[in-house]
């Protein structure tokens, strides 16, 4: 069996007890940074063996791991943080799973996307997620561009040092539009500002971005025309 294990965010008391006995049980845990993964592991008492499966190596180990399911083995698969799956190699080897008859299931847990969207205090009952916004500025305003008549609250992941830069490409775009920045969910440091664009790139020359970003984009209002 292939397990899809959500780990903590930040804070690590956010694990649930299931994920914890299946990580103490598993054969093996594919972890996108041991480094990381040993932390929390650690912190729970869990010596099960690690190997490292991420964007990089995914297409090399990916079949090693299917092989090893087919021998009988569980493995779990965790992310550095939240759900595997989501802006991260996770999927393909979902896709591995199902393509060679691999039993798996998912074990629900944190989730930044999730834990972003509630705490933006916009709509929630319809929203988009567009994964990380491209790296190079043509692109990113293309992209950016995409959205810009999206009825539905958009929610984006961002670097530290993209930030600014993203912030700036939304208001040559998107203009006034009411954005909400939410920094290290989760951990000691939790920030949400919100605001117009302007107003956010005034906040962030002041105070330079560090950690982990989500972006969450107000939808465009709808006028009721009876």
């Amino acid at each position: 069996m292939l397990y899809i294990v959500s780990t903590p965010i930040g804070n690590l008391k956010d694990i649930t007890l299931r994920a914890l006995e299946t990580l103490k049980n598993v054969s093996l845990i594919a972890a996108e940074d041991t480094r990381h993964t040993r932390k929390l592991l650690a912190r729970y008492g869990i010596h099960t063996p690690l190997t490292s499966y991420f964007e990089h190596n995914k297409f090399v180990k990916g079949p090693q791991l299917i092989e090893q399911l087919k021998q009988g083995k569980d493995i779990a698969l965790v992310t550095d943080s939240g759900t595997p799956g989501i802006s991260d190699p996770g999927y393909r080897l979902i896709q591995l799973a199902i393509q060679n008859g691999i039993p798996f299931t998912a074990l629900p847990g944190p989730s930044a996307l999730l834990d972003a969207l509630v705490l933006s205090g916009l709509p929630s009952d319809r929203f988009i997620f567009e994964g990380y916004l491209p790296p190079k500025s043509g692109a990113r305003k293309k992209r950016i561009q995409e959205i810009a008549g999206e009825k539905r609250t958009v929610i984006f992941y961002e670097s530290p040092h993209r930030l600014i830069k993203s912030l700036q490409d939304i208001q040559e775009v998107l203009g006034g539009k009411e954005i909400v920045i939410l920094r290290e969910l989760t951990k000691k440091f939790e920030q949400i500002v919100r605001g117009v664009p302007a107003v956010l790139l005034g906040h962030f020359r002041k105070h330079p971005p560090r950690g982990e970003f989500v972006i969450a984009i107000k939808a465009k209002t709808i006028k009721n025309s009876s």
